[in-house]
């Protein structure tokens, strides 16, 4: 069984599947009803309105409605869409056992406690039929799916089929009647068997009574397709029932449950019937044999209710604690390509498929073996001996060996001989002749010959669980945390690449890369296992094949996507039910469905080609799909934008605002300008002029700021390009809208006095008025305003003071841009403009007639070569004056001229001269720095120096299991700014980066990638453990603390350059986690607040870390004193002795010999310890506290401190970074390629 989702919740009593949505509802027995979706598993909804368990539930098949019934005797509709309950039905006089809907009637059945089955019309909202006959409670009621049958199970141990025909034709549309119908002699006719009942009712009659079982029955239902019913009863059994249609009768009882069956199914499209029991169990039963195939056993809860889904492989089973979906057996086929040829199992054939010529043909029936009874989970193709391994769970795990038939000619042959077989979790060939065999629980890799012969076996070097080819005598092995690339032969790593969960490994035709993918995650690393992409998924990955371009095309549940190596994704289109890829061809996508056949699905490749293409600078192949395919979209345009080239996206863009922002982005003025016309809003103008000042284009500019009024900056623009003309105009202006600040400045551009002072006499300003007009030598002014203001004496100006006057423009740039440099047109704009010219009537060719080269100015004006026989031909230009007297005739072209040159005139000098006066072409962005550190390194401190944070912590959390960031914030900034120096220019240029390498050790042996400069280094942790003992020995416990929590943390970060150090770094973490959790025990003996106990207890612990001979010594000599001091002599004794064995100095020893002395005629304890020095035990970190040998504990991923389990999860005490008891693949210093 594959369970695919579970829940946790109140007892289920009643599920019901969507047709079509991947919803499941259950009924609980609180009297909830749960609308849960199982492919994400989330609660969508929740109903509560009955009050009693809740018996039956069902969806409508076409209706967005599901029907409910439960103890309160009510039966309610449901609108999902509304989330609501539209109605109620009325009329049952107990609990309700069950509901279901008819698949094309508006009807609803039901029954009851109450001895009777009810059918229901829901669009009328009235009882139609009330079935009575059974004489006790009444389990369940179901509607035939295609005949007018109902069948109902009962505890009078009776299972009744009804014939509701009557009801049909009763309420459905009127027609004539015929004869047969007035005097049918059948049951429910005239005369007939189907006399009314006590209720008067004749419209639904009982068809058989189905008496076997020797206790309740607690459900029946009937095949989809045969006429069988199966039913299961308290009496622990499971009975087969056939019918026609005259009688029915039992076929065959199926035997093994231990407890009442609760529900019994037949398989929807296999000859097997499912049903669980009381006993915690469901069974699987062939239904041919009459045998038991499988048991699912539930530890603790009983089971209550099964169902099917209508259209899928897919089972639920309701059970004390919740609900399981599930599937009986996986429903992948087993495949294997080789070039062109699909091989794959159907039906227990193994059969090949050729692309080339679309031939499907069965080679091999394989049903002796153990796909008899589970289907083969994989299959690996020799073409060298046109072999197959077939690798299936039955038995706990086995593989076949299969020679195909070379003649592929009739019908499929059954396997010869003895069929070579053995145990093994996985198979796969790694050789002409050899293959390789993983045994899980001996965790052994055996290599055996195709006589199935063992040549050689070897341990695998860690927890392995599968193992996919490598390539020649390599071998992929699966670890739970990681990949490695295994050589046979000599049986070492080669590499190692972390991921975790990988279920399928799929290599590329070339065997260049190979795309490893696990539930949720896809990795596409090179054929050394070296990672060129991570990409997660949200919903479970399915399949994948490569491209003939190198791209890996891959299906979820919902989607066919693709893949790019360098991580670009994107969504081909969507898929109604799950696929499983077997290859890609041009716009062909091939691929098996779940039912084996093969489906070609068109695609359009054109975007992952594009994308493909542009990362390859493969230009012309570029601007081949955008003129021959229909590529638009946002997320077309958002990639140009991402990948720098905004002015192809500018190509594909019709929508303004986006075309604005595009033309923005690549520099494009003109197309912003006629953008930000049509937009017309303030914030376009704002930006179009920021983007026209970093191009110094004044006149876009000048019109920026008309456009939205801005007159300050207008004016000021005015004044620094020495247009006086119109600062005069916005002096006028800034008079007209009265505004006097604007004026003044206008006028202080201009060095207008007289202006100046007017305005301000205009403004009361009169002293200022009078300062300007003094200070500028206007003494007929001055005098007036000094009259106007009573004064008769002039007021005293400063004598330094300097002019408030601009110096006048020399150099006028009215009309000139600043200089730029002259760029050539992109490959792209060139190359789309030329596909464009065919269109435009701009660029339309000149035709060469007559009178278009009538009037040709002044280009052949310096073509006088000063050749012999030009003759007249060159004579001056005549003026323009002149032209009116001849002006039939002009210079010419000297089109006629014939010049004896030699071909080679312009030689090697002449074409590097033209060479020269091309224009300049800026070089293509190199590949970052920064990125290959992030692809190349597995630490996480490169991942910073790049300043990849996010990938960093995340290899943090995967390692060490760290969740708290917010201590190591001033080490990542330490290390992101200590990897480049920058190097400063022009005032107005960005600083140079300049990326800083460390030097090459272990890690950068043969060639490899360089990795950042790292600050922390193991002789700088070393320096900074020295400054810690000094402090632990002179006292000062809160600063050796410090030091040691920036040790412990800094370690995280701290590179090694080969093995050696890298060993160093772990003993210096074990150093920094005793020293911190004995100095915080120290703490907390030395706060006033503990008591004499727990103080004693405390420094009795912290003897127990391990530290320095010195810090030891100090250590034990405190605790001596604090046992004493509270008269527990026999433990201050403890102590003295074990100080005493250290060979402490003569001060310290005297004392310890003092008091064994003192204590010798007393060595009794006044206070009981949670101590006992003879029995091992580490210090849970959290409540310092003992943990004894034996007792369970959780540790840090990261420093390994121990902790009480009540502790797990939370935020360890010592290093504050990682999870307590979470797991980590252990922390790496070292790039060294495992």
């Amino acid at each position: 069984m594959l369970t695919k989702f579970e829940t946790k919740s109140n007892r289920v009593k009643a599920l019901s599947f969507h047709p079509k949505r991947p919803w499941i509802l259950s009924g609980l027995h609180n009297g909830t009803l749960q609308l849960w979706d199982y492919k994400i598993g989330t609660l969508v909804d929740r109903f509560d309105e009955h009050e009693g368990p809740v018996r039956g539930v069902a969806f409508h098949p076409t209706q967005p409605l599901f029907v409910s019934g439960a103890d309160d005797y009510k039966i309610k509709v449901w609108n999902w869409k509304q989330r609501r309950c539209l109605f109620t039905l009325n009329g049952h006089l107990d609990y309700i056992r069950g509901v279901s809907f008819h698949n094309e009637h508006p009807w609803i059945i039901s029954c009851s406690d109450d001895q009777t089955i009810r059918i229901w019309n829901w669009q009328s909202r009235n009882c139609i039929a009330t079935l009575t006959g059974h004489t006790y409670y009444v389990m369940s009621a179901l509607f035939h799916p295609k005949e007018d049958l109902v069948v109902s199970a009962s505890l009078d141990q009776t299972i009744r089929v009804w014939d509701i025909s009557g009801l049909r034709k009763k309420h459905a549309a009127p027609q004539s009647m015929q004869f047969e119908d007035l005097h049918r002699g059948g049951p429910g006719g005239p005369g007939g068997p189907g006399q009314p009942d006590m209720f008067g009712n004749t419209d639904v009659v009982v068809k058989y009574v189905l008496e076997g079982h020797d206790r309740g029955v607690n459900y029946a239902t009937f095949h989809p397709n045969l006429p069988l019913i199966v039913s299961g009863s308290d009496d622990r059994q499971v009975k087969l029932w056939r019918y026609n249609e005259t009688r029915a009768w039992e076929v065959d009882t199926l035997r093994g449950h231990y407890n009442n069956v609760s529900t019994v199914l037949f398989h929807p499209r296999q000859e097997l019937v499912i049903s669980n029991s009381e006993d915690k169990t469901i069974s699987v039963w062939d239904m041919n044999k009459r045998t038991r195939l499988h048991t699912f056993r539930q530890e603790q809860d009983r089971f209550w209710t099964l169902c099917a889904h209508p259209e899928l492989n897919l089972f639920a089973a309701g059970h004390d604690s919740g609900f399981t979906v599930f599937k009986l057996e996986r429903e992948r086929p087993a495949q294997s390509m080789y070039q062109n040829q699909l091989f794959y199992i159907k039906d227990k054939t193994v059969r090949v498929h050729d692309f080339a010529s679309s031939n499907d043909v069965a080679l091999l029936s394989v049903k002796k073996g153990a796909a008899a009874t589970v289907p083969p989970r994989t299959m690996s193709y020799n073409p060298a001996e046109n072999s197959v391994l077939l690798c299936s769970n039955a038995e706990g795990g086995t593989y076949e060996l299969y020679n195909l038939p070379r003649d592929t000619s009739g019908d499929a042959r059954e396997a010869s001989g003895d069929i070579k077989k053995g145990q093994g979790q996985a198979a796969v060939f790694v050789g002409r002749n050899r293959f390789a065999v993983l045994n899980k629980q001996t965790q052994q890799i055996v290599i055996k010959d195709l006589a199935n012969q063992p040549t050689k076996n070897f341990k695998t070097p860690g927890l392995v669980n599968d193992i996919f080819y490598g390539g020649s005598k390599n071998l992929i092995l699966v670890t739970p945390t990681s990949v490695m690339l295994f050589d046979t032969e000599l049986r070492s790593t080669i590499a190692e690449l972390n991921i975790s969960g990988v279920r399928y490994a799929v290599w590329s035709p070339d065997q260049s890369m190979v795309a490893l993918f696990s539930k949720n995650a896809l990795v596409i690393a090179t054929k050394q296992l070296e990672q060129l992409c991570l990409i997660h998924e949200t919903i479970k990955i399915k399949s994948g094949a490569w491209d003939e371009m190198g791209v890996f095309v891959y299906s979820t549940q919902n989607h066919i996507k693709y893949a790019l190596p360098q991580g670009d994704v994107g969504i081909i289109r969507t898929v109604e039910v799950p696929i499983y890829l077997t290859k890609v061809k041009g716009k062909s996508l091939y691929c098996l469905d779940r039912d084996g056949k093969i489906r070609v699905i068109m695609i359009d490749p054109s975007e992952y080609r594009f994308k493909l293409a542009l990362v390859r600078r493969q230009y012309d192949e570029v601007l081949y799909i955008i003129r021959t395919s229909n590529l638009v979209g946002q997320s077309i345009i958002a990639y140009l934008q991402k990948k720098g080239y905004p002015e192809v996206a500018l190509h594909f863009v019709k929508e303004t605002k986006t075309r604005f922002e595009l033309a923005l982005q690549c520099g494009n003025l003109e197309v912003a300008e006629e953008t930000a016309k049509v937009l017309d809003r303030e914030e376009c103008w704002n930006m179009l002029g920021q983007e026209a000042l970093r191009q110094g284009n004044q006149k876009v500019l000048e019109r920026t700021f008309q456009r939205v009024k801005n007159f300050d900056r207008l004016s000021f623009l005015y004044l620094i390009t020495g247009n006086t003309e119109n600062l005069r105009k916005m002096l006028k202006i800034a008079e007209l809208r009265g505004d006097p600040m604007s004026r003044y400045h206008n006028s202080l551009y201009l060095g207008d006095v007289d202006e100046q002072v007017r305005l301000l006499k205009e403004v009361g300003q009169s002293p200022l008025a009078y300062l300007a007009a003094k200070t500028h030598g206007l003494e007929e002014e001055a005098a007036s305003i000094l009259a106007e203001s009573g004064l008769d004496y002039e007021p005293a100006i400063p004598q330094n003071g300097e002019l408030l006057k601009p110096p006048a423009p020399i150099l006028k740039q009215i009309d000139l841009n600043w200089p730029q440099l002259t760029v050539a047109r992109s490959f792209f704009e060139g190359g789309i403009s030329q596909g464009e010219q065919g269109n435009s009537s701009i660029a339309a060719p000149v035709p060469l007639d007559e009178s278009a080269l009538e009037d040709v100015g002044d280009w052949d004006a310096d073509d006088d070569l000063d050749l012999p026989g030009d003759g007249p031909s060159k004579q001056a230009k005549v003026p323009k004056s002149a032209e009116v007297e001849e002006e039939g005739e002009g210079e010419g072209w000297d089109l006629d001229d014939e010049l004896d040159l030699p071909d080679d005139v312009g030689g090697p000098a002449g074409n590097a001269a033209a060479a020269a006066l091309e224009n300049y072409i800026p070089p293509a962005a190199g590949p970052s720095v920064s990125e290959s550190w992030v692809r190349n390194s597995q630490l996480a401190a490169d991942h910073i120096a790049a300043g990849s944070f996010e990938t960093a912590m995340q290899i943090l959390n995967r390692q060490v299991g760290a969740v708290n960031f917010a201590p190591l914030k001033p080490l990542f900034m330490a290390i992101f700014q200590s990897s480049k120096v920058y190097l400063s220019g022009n005032a107005s240029v960005a600083p140079l980066s300049i990326a800083l390498h460390r030097a090459a050790g272990e890690e950068s042996k043969g060639g490899r990638a360089m990795f950042p400069y790292q600050i922390l280094s193991v002789a700088g942790m070393i320096t900074k453990l020295q400054e810690a003992y000094t402090s632990t020995a002179g006292g000062k416990f809160s600063q050796a603390l410090d030091f040691f929590v920036s040790i412990i943390q800094s370690l995280l970060f701290t590179v090694a350059s080969r093995r050696s150090e890298s060993d160093e770094i772990q003993q210096l973490l074990v150093v920094a986690r005793e020293y911190i959790l004995g100095l915080k025990m120290e703490l907390s003996r030395r706060d006033p607040s503990t008591e004499p106990k727990r103080a004693i207890e405390l420094a009795a612990y912290f003897t127990h870390c391990q530290l320095q001979p010195l810090h030891l010594q100090l250590v034990l000599s405190s605790a001596m004193t604090a046992a004493y001091k509270y008269k527990n002599f026999n433990t201050a004794c403890q102590f003295a002795r074990r100080l005493l064995e250290m060979g402490p100095s003569q001060a310290m020893a005297l004392k310890a010999r003092k008091l064994l002395a003192a204590c010798e005629n007393n060595q009794n304890d006044e206070i009981t310890l949670d101590y006992n020095q003879h029995n091992p035990f580490s210090v849970c970190a959290a409540s310092y506290t003992p943990i004894y040998r034996g007792s369970p504990s959780v540790s840090c991923p990261y420093c390994a401190a121990s902790y009480k389990p009540e502790f797990k999860g939370q935020l360890c005490a010592i290093c504050n970074i990682a999870a307590v008891g979470a797991t980590g693949t252990g922390l790496k210093n070292i790039n060294d390629g495992r």
